[in-house]
């Protein structure tokens, strides 16, 4: 019977998802990373994971189910518990004769069927799902408990009194302690909302909590004055921080196990304020930074430049834009498309936000002396091929970017500049010679975050007046757009959005911006020179999109358009 099974690889190739040289590179990348070939595969881009999975259920004769968009009654979610649905990465999604049948990640563990069998006591039928899927499932149609649990947990606290002191209470065994399951609730809670950011603020008379989804700061509960105490306490204990300083600003981070069993890295800040200590965390996922270059959003011309761009043996690219758009996730699917056993990447960064396997970061730490400056330059004596400055801050770190790409070094780094032309001449006025600027660039990437619109409520609308005339678009190109908005669903909180992508304004520095920058011309002639050259800016780029039915024009004009000129 073994014999007769064909791979899933050789499904692929036969249905011409994959190619053989493309198979080829994904083998290479699994030998290179340790990686799963499934995993592989997904991580180049040449196949999406539904794909991928579903062959692997045809070479183990399993039925497929992709499970995106995928209503399941509740009478069959009520057959498997959460707890077990979240500890095994299950999910009931149907039942036929008296067979359950369960969506699984795993087609190879074969116990996983005995044991369900035995835990519900009925018979039991495997088929195959994405394992992100099946997690987004579960979070879809059991979410609604914990969301449950924390409001009543936040009652429970509001209607009774806390006996135990804030150690005691912090410290307890996770059974017995309030405020260590609400600490976890609450971060579970803000994983399953797709938070990137906790915020716990204290004021006089309550504990504002907040989430930042999809960039926007959402207002999820107060909870009482008293347990800020506590909760600070837990959640320095949980960061190694020290739980006796309470005048000083501190910084932590903690590595946590989400229920579903997602592990994340959490970076931890503490700011001391007139009404005590305010905490934000940063939930750290680094499925984030999974992404190829071709799921960033690029058009297919700027994707074309890019791919080429980063592929340059020396010069500095330049990725800018303001804190929150993006360019970390930018510059690290960048470094997984150049991460190849021939080449050696460093990277200087403050702090390390995501561990790359197969790059040697460092972390800045300027209390012991390890400032991007003698990093940088020790950096160098390693001989690598690529660099990553997290930031270019002052003369210093940029003349030594400059050296190294002048030296046949390809230089990634981010600026903070409201467009790609504004970098030039940031660099100038920081005290980089014009002819070095000139010498070096390769490229400059402005980018921004908007959000998309919600998959399950999107539907057509045309926008009134006062949206279109932001566009200035001609009448046909309006006719032929396919405008549209979410209506507000469940899936998306009523908001009509859900996820973000990035618009981008890539300029390649040409020979003609070249001659402009060392004649120190204002950035304004450098922008117009680009433009002219084809370069697409933010605004139009968002408007692409958003002709598309991608985003709506209020949000890109709301992003990106406050100070663009030619739209």
């Amino acid at each position: 019977m073994a014999k007769d099974r064909v791979r899933f690889t050789e499904i692929l190739l036969r249905k011409g998802k994959l190619t053989a040289p493309q198979m080829a590179e994904a083998a290479e990348l699994s030998r290179s990373r340790g990686l799963k070939l499934v995993e592989a595969i997904v991580q180049t881009g040449h196949a999406t994971e539904e794909d991928v999975v579903a062959a692997v259920a045809e070479e183990h004769r399993m039925g497929f189910v992709p499970l995106e968009g995928v209503e399941i009654p509740s009478s069959i979610i009520e057959m498997i518990p959460e707890s077990v649905a979240r500890e095994n990465t299950v999910i009931p999604v149907g039942r036929t004769n008296g067979i359950l049948r369960v969506a699984v990640a795993d087609p190879d563990d074969l116990n996983l069927v005995d044991k369900l069998r035995f835990m519900l006591n009925q018979e039991v039928e495997r088929v195959l799902s994405p394992r992100e899927a099946i997690v987004q499932s579960i979070n879809k149609h059991y979410g609604q408990t914990e969301t449950q649990s924390v409001d009543s947990m936040m009652q429970e606290f509001t209607e009774t009194a806390v006996e135990t002191t804030e150690l005691e209470s912090a410290t307890s065994d996770e059974s017995s302690a309030p405020i260590v399951r609400l600490v976890e609730l609450i971060m579970n809670e803000a994983l399953n909302l797709r938070a990137s950011d906790i915020h716990i603020e204290p004021f006089d008379d309550r504990v504002r909590i907040r989430y930042r989804i999809d960039g926007r700061l959402v207002e999820r509960d107060n909870a009482p004055r008293r347990l800020l105490g506590a909760m600070m306490t837990r959640l320095k204990i949980m960061g190694s921080i020290d739980i006796t300083e309470k005048r000083r600003p501190q910084d932590g981070r903690i590595k946590w196990k989400s229920s579903s069993g997602k592990e994340l890295d959490i970076r931890v800040s503490m700011l001391p304020t007139n009404h005590g200590q305010s905490c934000v965390m940063r939930l750290l996922d680094k499925d984030n930074i999974k992404l190829s270059v071709k799921d960033l959003g690029f058009s297919e011309d700027d994707y074309r430049r890019f791919a080429r761009i980063i592929r340059r043996p020396n010069g500095i690219f330049l990725v800018t834009g303001p804190t929150g758009s993006g360019k970390t996730t930018t510059l690290y699917a960048a470094m997984n498309e150049l991460n190849r056993p021939d080449k050696k990447i460093i990277t200087a960064e403050d702090p390390v936000e995501y561990y790359l396997p197969g790059i040697n970061q460092c972390e800045v730490r300027s209390d012991i002396g390890m400032t991007f400056q003698a990093i940088i330059r020790a950096m160098l004596r390693q001989a690598p091929n690529i660099i990553l400055v997290g930031e270019i801050r002052d003369k210093e770190t940029a003349d030594i970017a400059v050296q190294a790409s002048l030296t046949g070094h390809l230089v990634f780094s981010t600026l903070h500049t409201n467009d790609a032309a504004s970098s030039i001449t940031r660099l100038v006025d920081i005290g980089v010679a014009p002819y070095l600027v000139a010498a070096s660039l390769v490229a400059i990437l402005a980018q921004r975050l908007v959000r998309i619109n919600c998959s399950k409520c999107k539907a057509p609308y045309m926008p009134g007046h006062d949206e279109l005339d932001l566009v200035k678009l001609p009448p046909e190109r309006i006719a032929s757009a396919t405008f549209a908005r979410g209506t507000g669903c469940n899936n998306c909180s009523r908001t009509g959005y859900r996820g973000r992508r990035g618009i981008f304004e890539l300029m390649p520095v040409s020979n003609a911006v070249r001659e402009l920058t060392f004649r120190r011309e204002p950035h304004m002639n450098i922008r117009e020179e680009a433009r002219r050259g084809g370069m697409t800016t933010l605004y139009e780029d968002g408007i692409a999109k958003a002709l598309r039915g991608l985003t709506t024009i209020r949000e890109v004009y709301d992003t990106a358009g406050t100070g663009e000129t030619g739209h």
